[in-house]
């Protein structure tokens, strides 16, 4: 007996001009074409005379495709039809399935078509410009817990993510369990496309953000986007750059190439990035990238607008002066970005008066540092990597009223006085602070938090390593 042949095609959207010449070809050879009946309105201008319509009802996708290999193995060459693209969320999935189950010779082919995401994010300009992803909210043949998991990793994953079936009259409240996820990992101004019926004459077409999406406004009909981290609104258009920085952000020597491409690969790990003001996150990427220890984001404690408040006193010119409590912090501060701002960065360890200060054991060399610095800069910036007594000191001689410093950048590493001397300066609130909560810190720190003050103006932009 002849062998007929199952072509399963996607038809597009909706609307004739969105059907592939590929799948208009077979569907004007077909014997019989088997769908949806709601989908035969789209199609039935391109059948032969006499070609077999076989439509079925919404959920009987089993039942069709039974049909369609009874024709095929009777010799009819079948055309089965999703809308969309069939491998998407459609019946070529299931006919391979069917096909092995039934030990069936018939042959199968599947000819691709332009998906509703696709045709929505043409409708919303270039909204898939970088990675993405789709999700289904439809539980029907899928545990919810499945696709929770599968939500969670689309958002930490900061792909920009299509959002298939996202809501039905019975199914009301997994697309606000999807949008609470996201938020938990993106901004609420990250751009949303909506499109209502795409391809087809009831078509409507809305941009918002993730914290402004009505949910009462979509149904099973909608397609949405979702955009990344990356992702802008441009008037009535979503915008995904192709990268995560554009080529003129790259200008500049090898090293900030690099320290730019660690800083985008950074910022979408961290948890809670959308919760910091411009500079604690400046803070904690220049923290995080030095030490590769995103605990980071649990210590990097930052007064409220301290960055940006210490590097206004530095570009004023009200502060010319860093003092660090050893020289490995003085050695790791950038020397162009001293120059450019005309800073000195000093460190009093080695200054000839410590050995008489320092020889009845009372007082550490830092210490000792400490209480020559600001006899000379009482207003300067002071950045601790190292010795907690030091910080202890300055403690001490601010509540004395004999410091006034600009800012405090506390990261001494230990296990003796480290805590102790980082809470000794929290007191002081007009003064603002950066510090390493717990033990660890260290001169590597105390020197990273000095560049992102002092880079502070590329800190919007996500700009770092101009100095490098």
């Amino acid at each position: 007996m002849k062998r007929g042949k199952i072509y399963v095609v996607g038809i597009g959207p909706g609307s004739p001009e969105q059907v592939t010449p590929a799948v208009e070809q077979v569907l004007r050879q077909a014997d019989v074409v088997v769908g949806y009946k709601y989908y035969f309105r789209f199609v039935e201008p391109l059948l032969h005379e006499g070609a077999e319509c076989i439509d079925t009802g919404m959920r009987q996708e089993r039942e069709r495709g039974e049909l369609a290999f009874e024709r095929a193995e009777a010799g009819a060459t079948v055309c089965m039809i999703s809308s969309g693209d069939a491998g998407i969320y459609g019946m070529a999935p299931l006919l391979y399935e069917m096909r092995d189950e039934r030990g069936s010779e018939v042959e199968l082919e599947t000819l691709p078509g332009i998906s509703s995401f696709q045709m929505a994010a043409a409708l919303l300009g270039a909204p898939i410009g970088h990675d993405f992803c789709s999700v289904s909210l439809s539980d029907l043949m899928t545990p919810w817990a499945v696709i929770e998991r599968r939500i969670v990793a689309a958002a930490e994953g900061d792909f920009v993510t299509a959002v298939f079936n996202p809501r039905s009259r019975q199914r009301y409240w997994q697309l606000t369990r999807l949008v609470e996820l996201f938020l938990l990992h993106r901004k609420g101004d990250t751009p949303v496309g909506i499109v209502y019926q795409a391809g087809r004459p009831e078509q409507r077409v809305q941009v918002t953000t993730l914290d402004h999406l009505d949910e009462a406004e979509v149904d099973m009909l909608t397609m949405i986007l979702i955009g990344n981290s990356q992702s802008y609104i441009s008037g009535d258009h979503i915008v995904t750059p192709r990268g995560y920085y554009r080529e003129e952000e790259q200008e500049g020597s090898v090293g900030a190439k690099i320290m730019s491409e660690s800083f985008h690969t950074i910022l979408p790990l961290l948890k809670h990035a959308d919760r910091y003001d411009t500079g604690h996150l400046w803070a904690l990427l220049h923290a995080v990238h030095t030490t590769a220890d995103f605990e980071m984001e649990e210590l990097l404690h930052t007064d409220p607008e301290a960055v940006r408040r210490i590097y206004e006193r530095i570009s004023s010119g009200a502060v010319d002066t860093i003092v660090t409590d050893v020289t490995m912090v003085v050695s790791g501060i950038r020397k162009k970005a001293l120059e450019r701002y005309g800073l000195e960065a000093k460190c009093y360890l080695h200054d000839p008066r410590i050995a008489e200060m320092t020889a009845g054991g009372k007082l550490t060399r830092t210490q000792a540092g400490i209480r020559l610095a600001v006899k000379d800069h009482p207003r300067a910036l002071f950045a601790f990597g190292n010795a907690p007594t030091a910080l202890m000191e300055l403690a001490d001689l601010i509540h004395q009223g004999k410091a006034e410093p600009a800012g405090i950048i506390a990261a001494p590493v230990g296990f003796v006085h480290v805590c102790e001397s980082k809470h000794m300066i929290k007191p002081f609130r007009e003064i603002p602070k950066l510090i390493i909560e717990g033990r660890k810190g260290g001169s590597n720190l105390a020197a990273t938090l000095c560049n992102a003050i002092l880079s502070y103006d590329d800190a919007a932009a996500i700009r770092p390593g101009r100095d490098v």
